[in-house]
């Protein structure tokens, strides 16, 4: 059985507790729910793999992915499901190589939805006017978010096959719609 979001939410109550790390998960949740429409794959499956992906980040953060597995398993989440998780950490801190289109889109957004996070804080409107143009810009400026790694990005691209560009554009169309809950409406919300 696919894992369902309300599921994904429950495992990550008692794991995931700070505001910046719950925001990333639903920010990713968001860039997968966009990544499973442009593939047109399981909606719903792919947002709760995205909100469950960072599972042991907050208590094990330098040993991120090595406290999943087992825990995930022993709850019941799928063998698919808990590899698709631990391959967004490839070459990382996982050596789960990205082979199916939402371990690929994981990889790729994981990292990608922290620069638009990052881009969208910085304009008045948020995220709701923000187009993928400037946020290539930003992109391209190794010192703006610079804890959010580009090769990774990058690499995840190419194994989509996808340009950079369509690839923000998918993330932004999925982050748009909970601009309120991730907190990117911006200052001076468009009337």
């Amino acid at each position: 059985m696919n894992l369902t979001l309300e599921r994904a939410i429950e495992l990550n109550k008692d794991m995931v507790t700070q505001e910046n790390l719950i925001i990333h998960s639903k920010n990713v949740m968001a860039a997968m729910e966009a990544m499973a429409k442009h593939f047109g794959e399981d909606v719903d499956h792919w947002k709760a793999v995205g909100y469950l992906h960072d599972y042991d980040y907050e208590k094990y953060p330098e040993e991120h992915l090595k406290h999943t597995e087992e825990p995930l398993r022993e709850a019941g989440v799928s063998e698919e499901d808990i590899r698709a998780i631990l391959s967004h950490g490839y070459g990382l801190c996982s050596d789960v190589e990205p082979l199916t289109n939402m371990e690929k889109s994981l990889f790729a957004v994981d990292e990608l939805t922290g620069i638009i996070q990052a881009c969208a804080r910085m304009r008045p409107h948020g995220i709701t006017d923000l187009e993928a143009k400037s946020v290539m810009k930003k992109f391209k400026d190794k010192r703006f978010a610079a804890g959010c790694d580009r090769d990774v990005i990058m690499q995840g691209c190419e194994m989509l096959g996808m340009e950079l560009k369509d690839v923000i554009e998918i993330c932004l169309e999925g982050m748009k719609p909970y601009a309120a809950e991730i907190g990117l409406l911006g200052s001076e919300p468009i009337e």
